[in-house]
């Protein structure tokens, strides 16, 4: 789905003072559905260009299908080019530090009175509360959010291997930006719209607190977690190859036995319930280990799939590039920075059985005049602007 005249936020433009990955996050979801997004960056570019390691994917992931404008937001004239785009923004977004926008003059109260109908999004670390004021990362809510906790071994907290509390809060920061832009085709205003990272991790947690509510006792890590099925494992195949293998109804027992011979267990009436396996768990799952440890990993998935059974792959992340299915529609080519060209995933969301691809490679930080250009600067203006350093 390229065509931009069909996606179904054409028309749509945003303003993103981001970085790192959940205000990204927010604007390449609205980006990849079709709206304009702008992203303003300080002269040189944003530092998460330049980040290593771990952090060394999130420009590139989070950042095709926007245009870029590097500006000093420090100086008058810098600050001009910003609200000249904001000035006919639909949409601005923000993850700074608390306090940071408003000190550049482009708080909420400020900029609403510019934009009457603009809706504001800030993505922060907290909502309102007694931790507003704190500064956040995703891993620092994960430990305090419990979901490190529920994740690690126990008395060894761990993050989740992935920035999910940063993806998940600009997704939220999204669903929040959309029913705002709803409310405003019937009262004409915009609105502020905060998201979290705190409040997303106890969203994310919320089952287990109900699982306590519910039970009477804590949970522990899904490490050691108390399985509500019986069949819900890893297991070994021949070569010492893994896969996951999950029996989570009774009428799927059945078809488990019969498909893989366990005609034993299959006529057992302690093992006719889900309860009832689970109370056996013990017994079962060396049965199954033996079965399972003389098949090849594919023979065992073939005949998984054939049985309609829930199963997966042991797989990295580096295996995903040549996975048929991603490859079916599931992943967007885009350009590195150093000329490199990579798959990565697009949104997993379809429209009508269509997906949403790539209109604009990844911003380059010397696109500033392009974009300028574009939102009606002329050449001498622009010049201007880079004698004056602004650009």
């Amino acid at each position: 789905m390229s065509d931009t005249i069909s996606l179904p936020l054409s028309g749509i433009k945003v303003v993103e003072f981001t970085h790192m990955v959940m205000g990204p996050t927010a604007g390449v979801i609205l980006a990849d559905m079709g709206a304009e997004v702008v992203k303003i960056e300080p002269k040189g570019g944003d530092n998460t260009r330049r980040l290593n390691g771990s952090g060394s994917g999130y420009f590139s992931m989070y950042n095709r299908n926007k245009k870029s404008v590097c500006i000093d937001l420090k100086t008058q004239k810098g600050k001009q080019v910003a609200l000249d785009l904001i000035s006919s923004a639909d949409i601005l977004l923000e993850n700074f530090r608390p306090g940071a926008m408003d000190k550049l003059g482009f708080g909420y109260e400020q900029l609403s009175q510019l934009n009457p109908s603009l809706i504001y999004c800030s993505l922060k670390g907290f909502l309102s509360g007694p931790y507003a004021h704190r500064t956040a990362l995703d891993e620092v809510t994960q430990m305090m959010g419990g979901l490190a906790y529920m994740t690690g071994l126990p008395d060894k907290p761990m993050r989740a291997g992935s920035s999910v509390i940063d993806i998940t809060g600009g997704m939220f920061g999204v669903i929040g930006v959309l029913a705002a832009l709803e409310e405003r085709h019937r009262t004409g205003k915009g609105k502020q719209v905060t998201s979290s990272l705190y409040e997303t991790t106890a969203f994310m947690v919320g089952q287990h607190m109900a699982q306590q509510k519910t039970t009477g006792e804590a949970p522990p890590p899904m490490s050691v977690r108390r399985s509500a099925w019986a069949v819900y494992d890893i297991f070994h195949c021949a070569g010492n190859e893994q896969v996951f293998v999950g029996v989570v109804s009774d009428t799927q027992w059945r078809l488990f036995c019969e498909a893989f011979e366990f005609n034993e267990l299959a006529n057992d009436p302690d093992l006719a319930n889900n309860n009832g396996r689970v109370a056996k768990r013990n017994r079962l799952l060396p049965v199954i280990q033996e079965r399972f440890s003389h098949m090849s990993k594919n023979a065992l998935m073939d005949k998984l799939e054939q049985t309609g059974l829930p199963f997966a792959p042991i797989n990295k992340p580096s295996d995903l590039f040549d996975d048929p299915h991603l490859n079916a529609g599931g992943l967007v080519e885009i350009t590195l920075s150093d000329g490199t060209k990579a798959k990565l995933p697009a949104l997993p969301v379809e429209m009508d059985g269509q997906r949403f691809g790539l209109r604009h490679d990844l911003p380059r930080s010397d696109d500033t005049e392009d974009t300028l250009s574009a939102i009606g600067y002329s050449d001498e203006q622009i010049q201007q602007l880079a004698e004056q350093n602004v650009i």
